[in-house]
């Protein structure tokens, strides 16, 4: 068995269990990669939490299209076909995998994975009731830990035309996911994930809005300034709520510079 710590990325060891065959496939955006996983937990046990292989069927994912563990695109961009290999990944890498681990299965029971974001928003729920469904996950969520990924690429294919409207479904459901976190006033994730999306779909209004309001809320008036010029610029019929978030952009920051006058004067008062 070979050992390594991959290179250039914190928090990930690699040891190879069985290897593949040919040279490390070019896993370019749209890839479509089917490979089985086994997650499990880093205790004295290794307690499996997820099989693939025991449910029956491989997962699949596309590279480049927002899957929300995007550990694992680093873990298998690191494979050759046919390899089997285990990672052992550090908590700054696990820290979503409930979540994901939440819809997969779902898929595997019959369910659909976005039934949770009908209505109101999923992980406000999550949170407003403190429970996935299911104990084990609950337990990862509360405390999250390092995990242990058995990964065995089965293969890879490049993109093919009929998957374009699972990247539209994904990209809509990514876009609702940001909605949920800027009631969550989680900014800096709506940040990163609209920036996302934009790199693959720079005509994206919503994604361009919502980053927009997102930069708002930290007072970076000038992106969140040419984030909304960027929806005039594709959808005119957007100025009315372009010009209501301005508003309230320029308001904001008036707020922000009388606490910040007051706290210099506060300084010289004391």
């Amino acid at each position: 068995m070979e050992e390594t710590y991959l290179a250039n990325v914190e928090g990930i060891k690699k040891t190879i269990l069985h290897g593949g065959t040919g040279e490390l496939p070019k896993f370019l955006t749209g890839s479509k990669v089917t490979f089985h996983f086994r997650a499990i937990k880093c205790d004295g046990d290794r307690t499996v939490i997820d099989d693939s292989k025991q449910v029956g069927r491989p997962m699949e994912i596309i590279f480049g299209n927002m899957f929300k563990l995007e550990v694992w695109e680093i873990l298998l961009s690191s494979m050759r076909i046919g390899e089997v290999a285990e990672f052992w990944c550090d908590v700054i890498h696990t820290g979503l995998y409930p979540t994901v681990a939440k819809s997969l299965r779902m898929i595997v029971e019959g369910k659909d994975p976005t039934d949770w974001h009908v209505h109101t928003c999923g992980l406000a729920n999550m949170f407003a009731y403190h429970s996935l469904g299911y104990d084990d996950l609950d337990e990862l969520q509360k405390e999250p830990q390092p995990l242990i990924f058995v990964m065995e690429l089965l293969k890879q294919k490049p993109w093919e035309i009929e998957w374009l409207k699972l990247e539209k479904m994904i990209v809509t459901l990514v876009l609702n996911y940001c909605q949920c976190l800027l009631k969550m006033e989680e900014y800096y994730e709506v940040l990163e994930q609209t920036t996302d999306i934009l790199n693959n779909h720079p005509g994206n209004i919503k994604a361009y809005f919502l980053r927009g309001k997102a930069h708002a809320e930290v007072w970076n008036k000038a992106e969140a300034t040419a984030d909304f010029e960027k929806v005039l610029e594709y959808d005119s019929g957007m100025t009315k709520a372009v010009r209501k978030e301005l508003q309230i952009l320029d308001s904001r920051m008036r707020d922000k510079e009388e606490e910040e006058k007051l706290q210099f004067k506060r300084m010289f008062h004391k």
